[in-house]
């Protein structure tokens, strides 16, 4: 297989989301993905130190920039002094994550974006080019978790692939039947996750099922 760019951990969490199978982007599967991207981005910035839990609050860390522009702009949401929840700053924004993660993979070449219509309406419709790489992808993460691995053991990125698509139900990594069949292992990647950024999974959880209630989500 060819060699890649490096992507951040918001493109390839978007990029979890295709069904290989069936050339396309299910809708089951774009309900949390505007969250999805946000708590990436606020895993990497928790991860390189740019900004801190507290009690399962958040709060910005003075100085410092990530060179990723999606992550500098969640960054610049975050509050400086008094630390607040998780939650405002995964799902009240979500709507806005899709589009610039879809265009740095666009300018990147790994996926191609073109207009149809549906319904009589124009519509952006999302084409892996790679459909190799992201079938990789995917396995990754599948094979952490059917292999039961140590959750200590595995890359912090793979774990929070896994912990992320599990709290929104992707379907392309895990059918419904594997969580359950995994769920103890899964249950462990969890516990690990949060060990590293306290409180963001359950406002991920909490914004997905949300949205779900009310038939929202967002991308193409």
């Amino acid at each position: 297989m060819r060699q890649t760019p490096h992507k951040t951990l918001p493109q390839n969490l978007y990029l979890l989301c295709y069904t290989v199978g069936k050339g396309k982007f299910e809708l089951g599967n774009l309900q949390g993905r505007g969250q999805l991207l946000r708590a990436g981005a606020l895993t990497e910035l928790t991860l390189a130190g740019l900004i801190g839990a507290q009690g399962r609050k958040v709060v910005r860390h003075a100085g410092g920039a990530p060179d990723d522009p999606f992550a500098a702009k969640v960054l610049g949401d975050l509050p400086t002094e008094k630390p607040k929840g998780w939650l405002q700053f995964v799902h009240n924004k979500a709507h806005t994550a899709e589009k610039p993660v879809r265009d740095q993979l666009a300018k990147a070449g790994a996926i191609t974006v073109s207009r149809e219509k549906r319904l009589g309406l124009p519509v952006d419709k999302v084409t892996v080019n790679d459909p190799e790489e992201v079938l990789a992808l995917q396995e990754r993460v599948r094979h952490a978790v059917l292999g039961a691995a140590d959750p200590a053991a595995i890359a912090v990125d793979e774990l929070t692939m896994a912990v992320f698509a599990t709290e929104v139900e992707v379907t392309s990594v895990l059918s419904g039947k594997e969580r359950r069949e995994h769920k103890r292992t899964l249950k462990s990647f969890a516990e690990r996750y949060d060990t590293l950024v306290p409180g963001l999974r359950k406002a991920l959880r909490d914004s997905y099922l949300s949205s779900r209630a009310v038939g929202g989500g967002w991308g193409s």
